[in-house]
C-alpha cells in the first residue's frame, strides 16, 4: 500500500510559509497578547470594570461614535444591532444583501430568535445599489451594508454611491447599519479614517479576530440609546460573560500591533492577486483587490487541482490556499486575505511557487 495522500489542507498547514492571514490560530496568539500585560490589572465582571469600559471609550473615538459595547461574538452584535431599530420604528422588517452573513451563516437566527424578516437587496452576484434601495416596495427599519462584500470577493462600492445610499437612508427615515466586520482593512482603499466611513452609518460593528487577529470579539457602536440597549440585550443573550477581558486583552494589542498596518497588507494584497491573475485559467475577484481579501477562481475542478498545488507546497514549502471550494463544472475558487505571514515569506520563494504552478497549470491543459 502507497503512503495516503494528505488533503490540501494538511499539506497547507505543513508548509514553511503559509501566505494567508497572520498566523497559526493557536496559543500562541494568547500567549503573545498576555506578555505585555499587566498582570495586577483587574479583570472585568458582567460588562464592568477599567478593562472594559477603557477599551470601548477609546473604539468610539475611532470610530467616531457616542459610545460602544465589547461583545464576545459579531453574529449577537448584529442580530441586536437589527432587533433595537426594529423595535425602535415598530416595524420587524430588515433588509441586506442576499449573501450577507445574517442570512447564510447563523441557522436563521435574526428570524428564529427576533422573528424580524429580512428582504434579501440586489443580485447575489453584485453590490447592492442607490437603485435597488430606491426600488424597495415596502418599509424597513434598517438597511444592513456589509463593507466589503465578502462572500463576493471582497467588493466595495464607490464611495459617492455609498454616500448616496446614506444619504436617502436618512431621507427615508431608515437606520444604516455597518456590518464592517473588516472595517480597518478598507480604509487604504478609501482613503478615509473609520470614523469618516462610519459617519455615514447609525450603528457599526467591527470585528476584532478578522484583519486585527485577536481570539474573538466585536464592538457594537452607535449612539449611547443605542448602546444602552445594546446592554440589555446582550445580557438577555447570554453575552455579558463572567469576564472578557482575555478577548479584551489580545483585541487592544493586536489592533496597537496590526492597524498601522493595514495600507501595506493592501497593497500586498494587490501583488499576489497579480501573481495568481499571470497563471493559466486563474482570476482573481475582484481583478484587483480592494481590501486585503480577495477571491481566487480556478478553471479546473476541485480533485484535479488539489494534487497539483500539493506538490507546488512541497516543492517550493510555500502555502498558496489552504481550501477550494467548487464553483461550478471543471471551476473552483478559495478566498485569500493577506496578513503578516505575506511580507515574511521570501519573494524568491513565492515567484517559484507561482512558476511551477504555472507550468503545471499549463501542463494540465495540455499547452
Amino acid at each position: 500500500m502507497g503512503e495516503q495522500r494528505k488533503s490540501l489542507g494538511e499539506a497547507y498547514g505543513e508548509t514553511a510559509y503559509p501566505l494567508i492571514g497572520h498566523t497559526r490560530r493557536n496559543v500562541e496568539v494568547l500567549l503573545e497578547a498576555f506578555r505585555s500585560a499587566d498582570g495586577s490589572q483587574m479583570g472585568d465582571t458582567y460588562g464592568k470594570g477599567a478593562i472594559i469600559e477603557e477599551f470601548q471609550t477609546r473604539m468610539a473615538e475611532v470610530l467616531g461614535k457616542e459610545s460602544a459595547v465589547f461583545f464576545p461574538s459579531g453574529t449577537m452584535a448584529q442580530q441586536i444591532a437589527l432587533r433595537i431599530w426594529c423595535d425602535d420604528a415598530d416595524l420587524k422588517r430588515v433588509a441586506y444583501h442576499p449573501l450577507c452573513h445574517l442570512e447564510i451563516h447563523e441557522e436563521d437566527g435574526l428570524k428564529e430568535l427576533h422573528h424580524i424578516e429580512p428582504i434579501l437587496l440586489g443580485d447575489q452576484e453584485r453590490l447592492i445599489t442607490l437603485e435597488d434601495v430606491q426600488r424597495l416596495d415596502r418599509d424597513i427599519a434598517c438597511l444592513l451594508l456589509e463593507l466589503p462584500q465578502r462572500e463576493i470577493g471582497g467588493q466595495l462600492p464607490d464611495y459617492a454611491e455609498l454616500e448616496a445610499i446614506s444619504a436617502y437612508c436618512r431621507s427615508q427615515g431608515i437606520k444604516l447599519h455597518l456590518d464592517g466586520a473588516r472595517l480597518f482593512e478598507i480604509t487604504p482603499y478609501y482613503q478615509k479614517t473609520a470614523a469618516e466611513i462610519c459617519a455615514l452609518f447609525d450603528s457599526v460593528y467591527v470585528s476584532f479576530y478578522k484583519g486585527i487577529g485577536g481570539i474573538a470579539g466585536a464592538i457594537l457602536a452607535g449612539g449611547t440609546d443605542f448602546t444602552a440597549k445594546s446592554k440589555v440585550w446582550k445580557r438577555r443573550h447570554g453575552g455579558d460573560l463572567v469576564s472578557l477581558y482575555p478577548y479584551i486583552i489580545s483585541s487592544d494589542y493586536y489592533y496597537a500591533e496590526r492597524i498601522g498596518s493595514m495600507g501595506r497588507y493592501y497593497e500586498e494584497a494587490k501583488e499576489l492577486a497579480a501573481m495568481f491573475g499571470q497563471c493559466r485559467g486563474v482570476k482573481t475577484k475582484p481583478a484587483v483587490p480592494v481590501s486585503n481579501m480577495f477571491h481566487v477562481h480556478f478553471e479546473m475542478d476541485k480533485e484535479q487541482l488539489e494534487p497539483i498545488l500539493i506538490d507546488v507546497y512541497r516543492a517550493t514549502g510555500v502555502g498558496l490556499v489552504a481550501y477550494l471550494n467548487e464553483a461550478g463544472e471543471d471551476q473552483c475558487y478559495s478566498e485569500v486575505n493577506v496578513g503578516e505571514r505575506y511580507g515574511k515569506t521570501p519573494k524568491e520563494s513565492i515567484h517559484e511557487a507561482f512558476r511551477m504552478l504555472n507550468e503545471k497549470l499549463q501542463e494540465a491543459a495540455g499547452i
